[in-house]
């Protein structure tokens, strides 16, 4: 009799109505909720609808409410399995062949390798598959460098660069560009003169580069030669010419040109935009925004088609402040915070990305031949920081690269006989020397080209990274203090602690997202380096003082995990083919290589070693 009584309790489950039970679910944990799941058919359903997980999802990754579905996301349920198990996750290898900090770490685009920079020396190129092996090494010391510090493959994978620091004082600004050939051989191309040396260097395209050069006019005022390079240097002919000069900036108040990076712009139309009013190098200029709605491009993080209404003028965007609303006890994991107008969700598909179609366009036909056709590749921006108030970087530089030519012959000009019977001529005539006054721009400005547009972000920039589509800009910035006034170029603000995250996008110019106190720096100005951060398809990661990396959603913005180390985290790299793979170095001399559970359980490593996953630390 009694145990009547009680199956018929439990039999009163099934009278209990979908809505209450959907709330019952809700108070469980996602593992309870499937193995709920288990009991009956009723249940199963339950536990698999999709209202349930949205509530579930938004719930335990702390998710603005007003976010919908990623497009193209399949459901709720996948999204939240993604973030659990497709996120890099899992230690699986720990590399400790640097003798020193380890300051960079870049991929190449098939995903195969990944190069890793040092103030040991060396650079080593590691195969990507577990477990990574060393490729081959270079000690860079036998060529008088201090350390490496940056490197980059080239789009068709067949060379990588390499930049580093000289011996010399600590002041020194003297760099050099090496580039190799990733083969068996890893034989050496050439070197190249790189200053400032925080310039880094970038391929403009498969077979040529841009390094920098520097050149002091009078006080705190400088110029900056960015020159166009060829990988392969001839050495049949001295009459074949290596190198040509690109753009010639001016610099102010000790500044110059750092950061260098090339995005290729498919949306970009073939002429450039009118300049209005009178040009400077500081003149803003709107780009346009009627582009026709079969050229958007670029991956759609929460952002409206190309060509919809948008702020008319950039001061206006600039001026959006964007709250900052930091989580419960994690003041330096915030998520990122979108414009409104950025936010808008759309109800068509989303757009395709073009840049992408270009870049196989590219390795497809023109990385065939080693003379390459400069004048008809994809459109590109140049993209770099400098200063204007201050000596710091803080603003983000742009400038439109079209009818960019190498001369096939090295023009000789006058030979040495011919230019002193000119100085001669020019001293019998008695021509007045012509003095410049370099601290007026206005009086100079036509020997220089244009900056087409400036967005200064009030801050000391410390790190640059381009989405895979090359339509989004992010930026680490450590901020200065509202409304202080600078009295002195040799001495700028103060910087927070705090690293800023902004997201600039480049068919617009504008800024559209800003991920404030995102994660932390300690150094003052004047030490201040840069701390790498690195974007892919869904995510956005970055280094920090604080001894760990960081990962958020690109879309969703929160805040994923963080990666210990026990020192200072310098970079962090995607695998571009496989966004389940992320590589974080440090100061503490080591590599860490973190998979996802999903892949790691495929490779039947062990999942136990995790980083520190934040839904569980905001329970």
């Amino acid at each position: 009799m009694e145990n009547d009584e009680q199956d018929e309790i439990y039999s009163n489950w099934h009278l209990i109505p979908e809505p209450i039970l959907l709330k019952i679910f809700f108070y469980l944990t996602p593992r309870e909720i499937l193995n709920s799941g288990e009991t009956c058919r009723r249940w199963c359903d339950i536990s698999r609808d999709d209202y349930l997980w949205r509530k579930v999802f938004k719930r335990d990754f702390k998710v603005d409410k007003n976010i919908g579905l990623k497009p193209g996301a399949e459901s709720w349920s996948s999204e939240f399995r993604r973030l659990t198990n497709n996120i890099p996750m899992v230690l699986t290898d720990v590399l400790t062949e640097h003798s020193h900090q380890v300051l960079h770490v870049s991929f190449s685009h098939n995903g195969k390798y990944f190069a890793t920079c040092s103030k040991d020396g060396f650079v080593i190129v590691w195969t990507s598959s577990y477990p990574s092996k060393t490729v081959f090494s270079h000690n860079m010391k036998h060529f008088s460098w201090k350390y490496t510090q940056y490197s980059q493959f080239n789009q068709s994978d067949t060379l990588l660069l390499v930049s580093g620091v000289h011996f010399g004082s600590p002041q020194t600004s003297s760099g050099e560009i090496a580039v190799f050939s990733v083969q068996s051989d890893s034989q050496l191309r050439c070197r190249i003169l790189n200053r400032p040396y925080d310039i880094f260097g970038t391929w403009f395209s498969d077979q040529f580069l841009i390094s920098g050069d520097i050149h002091w006019l009078a006080h705190l005022v400088s110029t900056s030669i960015l020159w166009l390079n060829k990988a392969n240097q001839e050495i049949d002919s001295e009459h074949v010419p290596i190198m040509n000069q690109l753009y010639k900036f001016y610099n102010r108040n000790g500044s110059s040109i750092r950061a260098v990076m090339i995005a290729n712009c498919p949306w970009l139309e073939d002429e450039e935009t009118e300049e209005k009013g009178p040009g400077t190098s500081e003149v803003f200029l709107e780009p346009s925004t009627s582009l026709d709605e079969d050229k958007c491009a670029g991956n759609p993080v929460s952002h409206t088609k190309i060509g919809a209404s948008c702020p008319s003028t950039s001061s206006q965007m600039d001026s959006v402040e964007i709250p900052y609303q930091p989580l419960a006890n994690l003041d330096y994991a915030s998520p990122i915070h979108y414009s409104d107008e950025f936010r808008r969700e759309y109800e068509d598909s989303h757009c395709e990305s073009l840049s992408d179609d270009c870049l196989e366009d590219e390795e497809e036909e023109m990385f065939e031949e080693d003379d390459e056709d400069l004048e008809n590749l994809c459109p590109k921006y140049l993209i770099f920081s400098l200063g204007s108030k201050t000596y710091t970087p803080h603003q983000i530089g742009f400038k439109r690269i079209k009818n960019v030519n190498f001369p096939k012959k090295l023009d000789l000009g006058p030979s040495l006989k011919e230019r002193i019977a000119q100085r001669i001529r020019e001293r019998l005539a008695n021509e007045p020397r012509v003095e410049h006054d370099w601290q007026n721009y206005e009086a100079v400005a036509d020997r220089f080209d244009k900056v087409d547009k400036l967005i200064d972000l009030h801050g000391h920039i410390i790190g640059m990274g381009l989405s895979p589509d090359h339509r989004y800009l992010y930026v680490n910035s450590r901020p200065w203090p509202k409304d202080y006034v600078i009295s002195s170029p040799m001495e700028p603000p103060p910087i927070a602690q705090e690293i800023d995250i902004h997201v600039i996008d480049l068919a617009t110019l504008k800024r559209v997202g800003t991920m404030l106190r995102a994660h932390k720096a300690y150094t003052p100005n004047t030490d201040c380096f840069f701390i790498f951060l690195d974007v892919c398809e869904n995510y956005v990661a970055s280094g920090a003082e604080d001894m760990h990396a960081y990962l958020w959603d690109r879309f969703y913005g929160v805040c994923l995990a963080k990666y210990p180390h026990t020192e200072v985290v310098n970079s962090v790299a995607f695998n571009p083919r496989d966004n389940e793979m992320l590589v974080t170095t440090s100061d503490d001399y080591k590599i860490k290589v973190w998979r996802s559970v999903e892949k790691s359980k495929f490779l039947n490593l062990d999942v136990q070693r995790r980083a520190v996953e934040f839904r569980t630390l905001m329970k």
